[in-house]
């Protein structure tokens, strides 16, 4: 931005309104610093905002001339900026996160349409979106299984969220179908670890490997389609008020973590929502 600022009395910010290059380096190196400064610490005032449009076409080539020459020589300025909008936009972030959090609270930790695996009885939940399609999800599966197995008080919430097409969409009608015949987490399991292309067949396949009865299974599948694909436009309703636009994606307490974090990161944020 164009910057021709000066810290006044009580720190206030005032316009320089006569700018006559060339300024001393010193006046230079000033306007610069306190433009980069303007640039992390947020949005000018709506006055200095106005003074700017009062430059000349000089006055605005002499600043922009100094901001250059003071930027190349001082790069590390650039970065520490970048680095602080980016911890502003994450705070920002993380505060829109919490606040549906706590609006959505019911729907995203306790639907009684969301099959529920661990300890029913865990002091913190966890909650997964992902699709059994996700090569990531499938990457991150052992990690989190074997955490939920190990911590042993985890309640974990599994969102169906099929995103990468029909093949997916079926996987998780059939995964949906599965609580009838009480072979959810099973049938879950199998599916994340299962190589290869997801078809029809191989799901099928896949539950009769588990013990779920295909028959009665694609009853269900049938019979429940629409209610399921009620389910997975909640998720993703739900999935897009938390910014979450893949897989896998979770959520404890009021974090959100997004992609396939590994074992130590995960066991962080379970650790920071009981301490909650």
């Amino acid at each position: 931005m164009d910057a021709g600022y000066w810290v006044g009395k009580k720190g206030s910010m005032k316009m320089r309104r006569h700018l006559s290059p060339p300024w001393t380096s010193a006046i230079k190196a000033v306007a610069v610093v306190l433009a980069v400064f303007m640039l992390i610490a947020g949005p000018a005032p709506n006055e200095a905002l106005a003074q700017i449009e009062t430059l000349s076409p000089a006055q605005r080539q002499a600043v922009e001339d100094a901001v250059g020459d003071y930027l190349r020589k001082h790069p590390e300025i650039v970065i520490e900026a970048i680095k602080i909008l980016r911890q502003r936009e994450q705070a920002s972030e993380d505060a829109q996160t919490g606040n549906v959090v706590a609006a959505r609270g019911s729907e995203l930790f306790n639907d009684p349409a969301t099959p529920v695996g661990g300890n029913p009885d865990g002091d913190v939940t966890l909650v997964e979106f992902f699709d059994y399609r996700c090569g990531y999800c499938k990457r991150v599966f052992p990690t989190i299984k074997k955490l939920i197995e190990d911590d042993g008080k985890i309640r974990f919430v599994y969102k169906e969220f099929p995103i990468l097409g029909p093949a997916s969409v079926y996987a998780a009608r059939a995964a949906l179908a599965s609580r009838e015949q009480g072979k959810y987490e099973e049938f879950h399991d199998a599916l994340m670890a299962a190589k290869g292309a997801l078809t029809e067949d191989k799901v099928l396949k896949i539950a009769e490997a588990v013990g779920l009865d295909r028959g009665v299974l694609l009853d269900a599948m049938t019979r429940n389609e629409a209610e399921y694909d009620r389910i997975f436009a909640k998720n993703r309703d739900l999935a897009q008020a938390l910014r979450i636009n893949g897989t896998p994606a979770f959520v404890a307490g009021d974090t959100v973590v997004r992609g396939a974090a590994d074992d130590a990161s995960m066991k962080n944020v379970i650790a920071q929502a009981r301490a909650k």
